[in-house]
């Protein structure tokens, strides 16, 4: 007996059409038909199993097609988002092709799949990315399931079925977080190591909106509002290092109730950096990249600012000692000059222009990661090391250049070892859950979509609203307190302004 399948907005007929093969009831063009009801949709796939019962139609056809002839057919008749398309290319490439290329499909057996998923364990990949690939697999069988090219689809996963004990073992590891403190630290620390104010409102304003890393980057100044931040695009940045405008995942499009200290933080950062619109999309974007245009993940060297912060004066005034000496105060200049040695300052040795937006393994590499754990990662033959630093002012301008660690005098202690950039998310999370958020504007928040009939009738208020933005202002702060007592002040500009103006 046929069935009507139901997908949201309409039904699919289904029914049997050999052992272990169901079929959609299809038009002439051979396109699924979207019935408006559900005895509709079932009327038709009876009709349809009628008449294959009756011989009207023909089985399942078999051919001897390669699983490489087919896969590369199917994978040009996808029309999918460009993230989707290079995932579901790399699949197929380097993990599916090499193995199947030249197997029928008729012939793939159950068994072949699940040597491949043996023989990929041993080579060392992550159980979580084997499950990935074979639902790519099983996405291209199951389609050729559908074009009648086989009974039954091998790459499906019986339920019930294989060795339970042992599967803790393919856990991922549990996510790291910190607490608002630590967050504060952190973003002050990639502020540090940027030689600018902008990662500390950047990591700021993603731990206490709980956006996802594309839709920070991709944030444009139109949708920085008084009260609000509107998600309307994000940047997923593709293989090729394009960075490729497209909606939020799934789909998520929300606006995000903003508290008082983040619109400040980000309005003040607007004003102070005048952002210009990008050359690769023509719009303004909130935040710019933090290495050198021409892909460098991190430029060598002390920076201006770096001196700056380690002298205690204005980048003018370095810019000042540096170009019109008898201008300053004899005592300003010295300390300037000393800063000057100290740090291997060496003019123009930084100079280039910033590349447009913050690409997700420099960030990740060389400001968040040095952030929370205290050490550069490995580079080429140069081995992990900590972050050298200069202790005063409190906490540690990082040294650059030759001879950083000679200079150093102290370095960083880890914050949370193993946390990430998306572990802000997961930091958010926690926030909504401490302040007993309600789940439709917890969802709301967090872009996720809750399809059952109790989010039918639950909605957001303007209560709800209130006390959510209160709470996240009163967790700032404290964290902001906590920090005014390990040191009044900080080299980051617009940290220090925050520090002194809560005395």
């Amino acid at each position: 007996m046929g069935y009507a399948e139901n997908l949201g907005s309409y039904w699919r007929g289904r029914y049997k059409a050999a052992p272990g093969k169901y079929a959609t009831v299809r038009d002439a063009a051979g396109e699924a038909i979207r019935f408006r009801t559900k005895p509709a949709a079932k009327k038709a796939a009876d009709a349809e199993e009628a008449k294959l019962l009756a011989g009207l139609k023909k089985p399942v056809a078999t051919d001897r097609t390669t699983f490489g002839e087919y896969a590369n057919d199917w994978y040009a008749l996808q029309d999918l988002a460009p993230s989707t398309m290079q995932n579901y290319r790399r699949h197929i490439e380097e993990h599916l092709l090499p193995e199947f290329e030249q197997i029928a499909i008729v012939d793939l057996t159950r068994a072949q799949i699940e040597e491949w998923a043996k023989n990929e364990r041993q080579r060392g990949y992550a159980v979580s990315s084997i499950k990935t690939w074979r639902s790519t697999l099983h996405l291209i069988l199951g389609d050729a399931v559908e074009d009648g090219m086989r009974e039954a689809n091998p790459a499906s996963r019986r339920r019930g079925r294989g060795r339970r004990a042992g599967r803790s073992r393919n856990r991922g590891p549990e996510k790291v977080v910190t607490d608002a403190l630590g967050l504060l630290l952190i973003a002050e620390r990639a502020s540090l190591l940027s030689g600018r104010d902008d990662e500390f409102v950047g990591v700021t304003t993603k731990g206490y909106m709980g956006m996802r890393w594309g839709e920070l980057v991709g944030l444009e100044t139109e949708y920085v509002r008084p009260k609000t931040v509107r998600v309307e695009h994000q940047l997923y940045e593709l293989d090729s290092g394009e960075l490729h405008r497209c909606p939020p995942k799934d789909d998520s499009y929300r606006t995000l109730d903003s508290p008082r200290f983040i619109t400040d933080l980000l309005t003040g950062h607007i004003n102070r950096t005048s952002p210009e619109p990008c050359d690769c999309h023509g719009l303004t974007y909130v935040f710019s990249g933090h290495g050198a245009a021409n892909g460098a993940a991190q430029r060598p060297g002390a920076k201006l600012v770096d001196v700056a912060r380690r002298a205690a004066v204005s980048t003018g005034t370095v810019s000042n000692v540096l170009n019109r000496p008898h201008a300053v105060a004899e005592a300003t200049r010295i300390r300037v000059e000393q800063a000057i040695v100290d740090l291997g300052y060496v003019r123009n040795a930084a100079a280039g222009e910033r590349a447009r937006h913050w690409r997700r393994s420099g960030f990740g590499t060389w400001l968040f990661q040095p952030a929370v754990t205290g050490w550069y990662p490995k580079r080429g033959k140069e081995e992990a090391h900590p972050v050298p630093v200069l202790a005063e002012p409190w906490p540690g301008v990082p040294a650059r250049g030759r001879g950083a660690a000679a200079r150093a005098d102290a370095c960083w202690m880890p914050i949370a070892k193993g946390m990430t950039p998306h572990s802000e998310r997961h930091f958010q999370k926690i926030l909504l859950d401490k302040l007993k958020t309600p789940k439709v504007l917890t969802d709301e928040r967090m872009g996720h979509m809750d399809g059952s009939v109790q989010a039918r009738y639950s909605h957001v208020t303007t209560e709800m609203r209130e006390e959510l933005t209160e709470g996240l202002t009163e967790i700032w702060e404290a964290a902001l307190e906590a920090r005014r007592r390990m040191a009044p002040g900080s080299p980051v500009a617009v940290l220090d302004a925050l520090l002194k103006g809560s005395q």
